[in-house]
């Protein structure tokens, strides 16, 4: 598969799964007010590739975080990140909401983000190579094994972000599901654009904030696992 190859259209792999929910009324304020200009609907992207440049007043490297919940962890990560242009793509609007008012309280001049399909995303808005990161932290697990056909990390979706990173960029991955971190590690070490940045797990980065479900799985005794990976020069 070539750079310029795209995922066909008809596929069973999708970056979110639908939640309903409503915003309160100080999200669905913070939305009006700022989503026009840190937000856009991947639906309502033009063709081609996004011109992350315009959209954050400046070039610089840029991260995208698939899925960003409900923010936390994402506007601390943005901030201690200051010289990246951080893209965070999720499909649930309230939680975006929440990002904004963190991303407003916390006056951060370097997060942008997305509504929608992150396969959509990167096959039709992202160009080749020109991604500095990729981290996707603790993605459903679908632990029932009729469900595993669900799970985002696949090898499909894996070939796709690596087409997508600079020589050098990195796809980070956690989970505390062991037996959806075997398989990440798999994925990940049978992508030939990538390379392990360590022999197996990664240790885990002092840096990545204590998300709730790391919190939760700590209680319940699972361990979480990090995996970095290296693109390769073709």
């Amino acid at each position: 598969m070539t750079p310029t190859d795209q995922v066909p259209r008809k596929r069973t792999i999708v970056s979110f799964v639908n939640r309903n929910g409503r915003m309160t009324v100080g999200q669905a304020r913070a939305w009006e007010r700022s989503w026009p200009e840190l937000g856009k609907h991947v639906a309502e992207l033009p063709s081609g590739p996004l011109d992350a440049t315009s959209w954050f007043g400046r070039e610089a490297p840029v991260l995208l975080e698939i899925g960003s919940g409900m923010g936390e962890t994402t506007s601390q990560l943005a901030q201690a990140a200051p010289e990246l242009n951080y893209l965070a793509i999720d499909v649930y609007e309230p939680g975006l909401a929440q990002l904004i008012l963190r991303a407003e309280a916390m006056e951060l001049a370097n997060l942008r983000m997305l509504r929608g399909d992150a396969v959509v995303l990167l096959t039709e808005h992202i160009a080749a190579g020109s991604l500095s990161a990729v981290r996707i932290f603790f993605p459903d697990p679908w632990p029932k094994k009729k469900h595993h056909k669900r799970r985002l990390v696949q090898p499909e979706f894996i070939s796709l972000i690596a087409e997508r990173l600079a020589p050098g960029g990195t796809v980070h991955l956690a989970t505390d599901w062991a037996e959806y971190a075997d398989q990440m590690l798999e994925v990940l070490s049978g992508e030939p654009l990538l390379r392990n940045r360590f022999d197996g797990w990664a240790p885990r980065p002092d840096w990545r904030p204590v998300t709730k479900f790391e919190a939760r799985a700590r209680e319940e005794g699972r361990i979480s696992r990090d995996l970095i990976f290296e693109r390769v020069n073709d």
